[in-house]
């Protein structure tokens, strides 16, 4: 079995990849790299790190182009400043506001990007067939998942998607999300057993020389080490 791996440069899915390659052996396992307007490279700096470390060949694709509309503040385009805070407060902050003029419960933050999740495993699924691989690995999880905050990280969605993938690509390609029911402090549990080089990736939505430690993915990935009873070892 080849896989092929969405690796972004972070913690989920460096510890995705080297899952992959204790699985199927570094010669089978491809990773691949997405640029889509995000604010900075040091996600794909990282990702080359991780890739070159555990030996899987990489590929990189560049899907910019399809998010040029949208205002999601990850994005290097949009004049919105990447807001400071978890996840939960930047809810609770949508809720009291009403942003979205719907059911409060649903507001998306506005990290969201529209769909990234979804146009990354579409293409994914093209490029895993063409490489012989039966099966895309990538790293959603339940706290990116939790209160909809990133609703193309959810069980539902990645059901759904791996329906679409599997009759799409003639049953030949499937997708798995080993992480999609876990925390990321399970993730970081998982690494640490696995001895992933955590201090080679990235996770801060900022691109500066350090994580800033205050937008929402830098707490939740500081939690996560802690929870483990760790430091970061980026933040070392």
């Amino acid at each position: 079995m080849k896989a092929l791996v969405l690796a972004s440069g972070g913690v989920d899915s460096s510890t995705a990849l080297a899952m992959a390659v204790e699985k199927y052996g570094k010669a089978n396992v491809y990773a691949l790299s997405i640029s889509y307007g995000q604010k900075h490279d040091k996600e794909i700096e990282a990702a080359k790190k991780i890739a070159e470390y555990y030996g899987a060949e990489q590929r990189f694709l560049d899907l910019s182009l399809i998010f040029k509309d949208s205002a999601s503040s990850l994005l290097k385009d949009s004049e919105a400043a990447i807001p400071k805070g978890s996840y939960a407060e930047q809810q609770v902050d949508l809720t009291k506001e009403n942003i979205s003029g719907s059911d409060p419960e649903n507001d998306l933050v506005s990290t969201y990007v529209p769909f990234r999740n979804g146009l990354f495993l579409a293409s994914a699924a093209s490029i895993a067939q063409s490489l012989g691989c039966g099966i895309i690995i990538y790293g959603a999880h339940a706290d990116d998942a939790a209160g909809a905050a990133y609703p193309d990280c959810t069980p539902e969605f990645n059901e759904a998607m791996n329906k679409s993938i599997y009759e799409g690509t003639g049953h030949e390609v499937h997708i798995e999300a080993p992480f999609v029911n876990k925390t990321k402090a399970d993730i970081v549990k998982l690494g640490l057993e696995l001895k992933v080089p955590y201090e080679y990736t990235w996770s801060c939505y900022e691109g500066g020389d350090r994580p800033c430690g205050v937008c929402a993915t830098c707490i939740d990935r500081a939690k996560a080490f802690a929870e483990n009873g760790v430091g970061d070892p980026a933040q070392q």
